[in-house]
């Protein structure tokens, strides 16, 4: 969805072409067989879930027909991860595909490991640690993370890219988009998101089971895999999708596509 010329112009498709994805329920079969799939269009050609819906029910608020709702839907259901997965910007993983990306993008570390190395900041721990370990579960509103965690008037700063930042090296994602309840339990104002661990989904063991191999083995197999369901991506595009860019990661990775 790039802004030309100050408008925002959506790409996709219509309602009749074959790779047009008709539903929530064909969104969601879509992304489990790629594996991964950013919201919006991005370097690599027909690679989002923007490019293979019809650009005219965006933001109609029907659930039949708006992605912008079906990735509410999504992530409410919980068997696809989503979140600032790709470059910052939102996107959807398979839960076959997940811990591959977490194993990568957190380099094999646990966020309680990466703090004791140095490798996270403390604004990142403040916030991490309303999920720690017998919290692993918890669920919480974004302005719920801000107030906890200190992002306050005269508190932290930077709270937007540092909850992006979780999201990217795979400790938190978005679980669902709820309206905040008043006193009296009544809803109110717009949905908005909700955090929690992608462990908290799945369990520690199922998203940590690919600790076991090298962090650069599950990028080169992410790569592999992109490039069989993307055979036109560039060496690039594929890295700009896959991995943090350096100076995010310990080291950056080069990686040979095959």
């Amino acid at each position: 969805m790039p802004n030309e010329s100050g408008t925002w112009i959506m790409y996709g498709v219509d309602w009749d072409d074959p790779e047009c994805l008709h539903t929530v329920d064909e969104a969601i079969e879509y992304i489990n067989e790629v594996g991964f799939l950013p919201l919006f269009k991005n370097d690599i050609p027909g690679f989002s879930l923007e490019e293979r819906t019809v650009p005219e029910y965006w933001w109609s608020e029907d659930p039949a027909v708006d992605p912008w709702v079906w990735r509410e839907i999504i992530a409410r259901r919980g068997d696809v991860a989503y979140g600032k997965f790709f470059d910052k910007k939102a996107g959807f993983i398979s839960k076959e595909w997940l811990p591959y990306f977490v194993n990568y993008r957190r380099d094999g570390y646990d966020f309680d490991a990466l703090w004791e190395d140095g490798k996270a900041s403390a604004r990142q721990k403040k916030i991490m640690d309303l999920y720690a370990e017998e919290l692993m579960d918890e669920e919480y509103y974004s302005n719920e993370i801000k107030q906890k965690a200190g992002f306050v008037k005269g508190g932290e700063k930077g709270f937007d890219g540092t909850i992006t930042s979780l999201q990217m090296q795979m400790y938190l994602c978005m679980r669902d988009f709820r309206r905040r309840k008043n006193k009296k339990g009544d809803e109110y104002g717009w949905p908005i998101a909700v955090y929690a661990t992608p462990e908290h989904l799945w369990g520690y063991d199922y998203v940590t089971s690919a600790y076991k191999e090298e962090p650069d083995d599950s990028a080169m197999r992410i790569s592999k895999h992109l490039m069989e369901v993307y055979p036109i991506a560039t060496t690039d595009q594929i890295n700009n999708i896959i991995g943090l860019k350096p100076g995010q990661r310990k080291t950056p990775v080069k990686m040979a596509i095959l």
